[in-house]
């Protein structure tokens, strides 16, 4: 794809992909690696129409825009990062709508397609905590769309997201899942840079 390495970073609400995201980054500045954070929805103006869109609409609509505002991500944002030879850290990425689109509804068969293009990243960060955790700090802070909304919406997620996991490791992807429920960000984001710097040196000609 590119020179540079792209890290996805997903897991359900309020497992700490925000906090990885920029944290990771900070990490990989200050070792010297030049690094991008973004995130899913993009920040253009199609990323903001699909971020509000979980509210106004569902199902098939809402998964084709999804995928849309990835793929205007990847052509005007990460892959020009990537060609520089950059580090792309994205918060939220395919896993993300193989879990979502799902819980709306949407066949399986019809999310791989839909994404069939986006290219697979060096690095797939899987976060995971217990529900029960997850749903405090949901509480805590107040949903952000339908899909953590309800009592069960925690457990629903993370079991989506587990077999959503299982699917990408058999196809292939290169997976990291990470505990956040007991381990400080900043120590996730350590181990995180570690992975990262042995990937590159592993790409470093011979």
């Amino acid at each position: 794809m590119s020179s540079g390495l792209l890290v996805s970073i997903d897991g359900p609400g309020g497992v700490g992909k925000s906090t990885l995201t920029s944290q990771l980054a900070v990490q990989l500045t200050r070792r010297g690696v030049s690094a991008h954070a973004t995130a899913e929805p993009s920040r253009s103006a199609l990323g903001d129409f699909a971020r509000h869109a979980p509210e106004r609409y569902q199902g098939l609509v809402l998964a084709c825009l999804v995928a849309a505002d990835r793929y205007h991500h990847l052509e005007t944002e990460i892959s020009p990062h990537l060609a520089a030879g950059e580090v792309v850290v994205t918060d939220r990425y395919v896993p993300t709508s193989l879990v979502l689109q799902r819980s709306d509804g949407v066949d399986l068969d019809f999310i791989r397609q839909l994404n069939r293009h986006a290219p697979c990243p060096d690095l797939v960060v899987i976060l995971q905590a217990d529900p029960a955790v997850l749903a405090a700090r949901l509480a805590a802070r107040g949903a952000h769309t339908r899909f953590e909304r309800g009592p069960d919406a925690s457990r629903i997620e993370s079991d989506l997201y587990r077999q959503a996991a299982e699917w990408l490791k058999a196809a292939g992807w290169p997976l990291l899942p990470l505990d956040t429920a007991e381990t400080a960000p900043q120590e996730l984001a350590t181990t995180l840079t570690t992975r990262i710097l042995t990937l590159r040196k592993d790409r470093e000609p011979r």
